[in-house]
């Protein structure tokens, strides 16, 4: 298996670059998606969420309020690390199983695991054959926010601040993707970036 640690920013096209990995045949564990199933009703992250924050960050049907919680979390930073600290190791968890699971399937599989939060969690030092950070420069990022996702400027501001600098994403790259121009161009490194695996993976001794 080679896997790629995908990470960016909020509204930096990540999803973008993801898909088209996809597109040449990449296995995606998004932890975004692990996230939610992680606090689904029944599971043992809601209950301690419930626990942690009260009923208030509940709907009515008993599952997690988002807007809710988000709201309890975004100023509050112990709020955010208590949070942190229930999801993150159940999301790492699902997405070794995941990753398992795809190995055993296919040994020659590339596995994008797309963490956002990949500085924040502190997970660069896994094992990854590289680490792709996809940028854009912050004010594309709260343009996208406002054009695409229809929050307010200042709104869109935050979130992007309350992130990772670009600096320190950097920091742990192995490739970096600008999403600041076309779509073709964005795509046009997303190619030269599965050729350069295909050409890893063969150098390893994998086809």
């Amino acid at each position: 298996m080679y896997l790629i640690g995908l990470t960016g920013g909020i509204a930096s096209g990540k999803s973008t670059v993801a898909r088209r990995l996809v597109q040449h045949g990449a296995i995606l564990i998004d932890a975004d998606v692990l996230a939610r199933k992680v606090v689904e009703p029944g599971t043992p992250g809601l209950a301690r969420i419930r626990e942690e924050f009260g009923d208030g960050v509940l709907n009515a049907d008993g599952t997690l309020d988002r807007e809710k919680l988000g709201a309890v979390i975004f100023h509050d930073e112990d709020a955010r690390a208590r949070l942190n600290a229930i999801v993150h190791p159940a999301v790492r968890e699902l997405g070794e199983k995941l990753k398992a699971e795809a190995a055993a399937a296919d040994p020659d599989a590339v596995v994008v695991h797309d963490i956002p939060l990949l500085v924040e969690a502190g997970r660069a030092s896994e094992p990854f054959d590289l680490i792709v950070v996809v940028e854009a420069p912050k004010k594309t990022r709260v343009a996208r926010l406002v054009e695409e996702r229809g929050l307010d400027p200042a709104h869109a501001h935050a979130r992007v601040e309350s992130q990772a600098s670009d600096e320190e994403r950097r920091a742990i790259a192995d490739v970096v993707i600008d999403t600041d121009e076309s779509l073709a161009h964005t795509m046009s490194q997303v190619d030269d970036l599965w050729m350069r695996v295909q050409s890893e993976r063969t150098v390893g001794g994998r086809p």
